[in-house]
């Protein structure tokens, strides 16, 4: 690991995250600790606006969000959440987002990352997939097997397909360019056809590199043995376009 330090560039990454039913509290620190490992030094925040504020003035070489912040609309489910969770990002920060990228810097968006800032279609466009209230969802939280698509893909090269404990998104609208390098279902036995969902790809957008891992619920999700290192391999693109697969 020491080796794999000394050989990154260091590299300024932001985190925004918070949100509600999912444990950002305890999960945002242990991916900045898997980034830490890869020469990536993580500010957390979870106010939306502050931080995207600092991404314009240039101090961050990577963005990423790992929160679950929306309009929080239709019906009652959300009113006791809505004064603090609910998010409309401002022309400003919107535009932050956007020049970040032009500049050149890199985007991870991570799991309900594809459900944030529900008023702004660019960011579907951003990430590559938008998630469509009616339309997508995921079964609950429990096991999940993987299936990878793209096996010779640096980002996991030489890793088996794994099962974890985790939330399996699924029919979101895919951007047309979309590539899966990894698919998903829910871990079944009642002999249905599994029905695979798009859940990490990469693509450049407008001058930037954006990765996209719509796994990892909690910690525990982050940490798995497999996930775990296509996170480190995925922040390491994301950054600064290194494409190895040591981690």
């Amino acid at each position: 690991m020491a080796d794999i330090k000394a050989m990154a560039t260091a590299v300024r990454n932001l985190i925004l995250t918070g949100g509600i039913f999912h444990p950002f509290e305890t999960a945002a620190p242990a991916l900045a600790a898997i980034l830490e490992e890869q020469g990536i030094t993580s500010d957390i925040t979870e106010d939306m606006e502050a931080g995207l504020c600092d991404l314009a003035t240039g101090r961050y070489d990577m963005l990423t969000i790992y929160a679950l912040r929306w309009r929080m609309l239709g019906g009652g489910k959300y009113d006791e959440y809505r004064e603090k969770w609910a998010y409309s990002p401002s022309p400003q920060a919107r535009q932050a987002i956007v020049d970040h990228i032009a500049d050149g810097g890199g985007l991870f968006g991570l799991h309900t990352a594809a459900i944030c800032f529900d008023d702004w279609p660019e960011w579907g466009k951003i990430l590559g997939a938008t998630w469509v209230w009616g339309e997508s969802g995921h079964p609950p939280h429990g096991p999940a097997r993987t299936r990878i698509d793209k096996p010779l893909d640096p980002l996991v090269a030489g890793l088996d397909d794994f099962i974890l404990i985790d939330e399996v998104y699924g029919d979101l609208t895919m951007e047309p360019d979309v590539e899966p390098i990894i698919s998903e279902t829910a871990a079944t036995n009642d002999g249905t056809d599994p029905h695979w969902q798009p859940v990490l790809w990469r693509r450049q957008w407008e001058g930037g590199r954006v990765g996209v891992d719509l796994l990892g619920h909690d910690a525990e999700a982050l940490g798995h043995p497999v996930h775990r290192q296509i996170i480190a391999r995925t922040a390491r693109w994301v950054a600064d376009g290194r494409d190895d697969t040591a981690c």
